[in-house]
């Protein structure tokens, strides 16, 4: 096991269902199946928020605004293809989602999921990633300025 920590970027989509309640998207993994949200490595010209919105349209089929700041943060290990495990730190991102599509880069390796925000958290393994979730304000007013990312 790599004891380097390493950085890695995630997108939380989010939308306003027909009720009004908050609804997060969660997607599985393309390896276990597991409930997750669309992250990846930091992409060399991209900011870390522009990351996390191309890895939420490739991983979800989804596009939207993008907070300018990071909501959170998690850890955990990750699998690599070499068969070694390495740590890693994941800078979350809202994505308050304003279109979706049915056809998406990984559309045929991943399922994805609305559901309410104590419903994903209950579906999502790291208790940090949790918490985020758990705690998300209902409006994005409430989490400073965002900004349209494009992908």
């Amino acid at each position: 096991m790599s004891t380097k920590e390493r950085s890695q970027i995630a997108a939380l989509p989010v939308i306003n269902g027909p009720d009004g309640r908050l609804r997060v998207m969660i997607v599985t993994s393309r390896d276990t199946g597991r409930w997750i949200i669309p992250k990846g490595w930091t992409m060399k010209g991209k900011s870390d928020r522009q990351a996390a919105a191309q890895e939420a349209f490739e991983e979800a089929g989804v596009e939207g605004e993008i907070s300018r700041k990071s909501i959170g943060s998690f850890r955990y290990d990750k699998l690599l293809d070499c068969g070694d495990v390495t740590p890693c730190k994941v800078d979350v991102y809202r994505l308050d989602v304003t279109r979706w599509v049915n056809n998406w880069p990984e559309g045929d390796e991943r399922r994805r999921l609305w559901c309410l925000p104590d419903e994903a958290a209950e579906r999502l393994q790291e208790p940090e990633l949790k918490d985020i979730v758990r705690s998300l304000p209902e409006s994005k007013r409430d989490t400073g300025k965002t900004e349209e990312a494009s992908v």
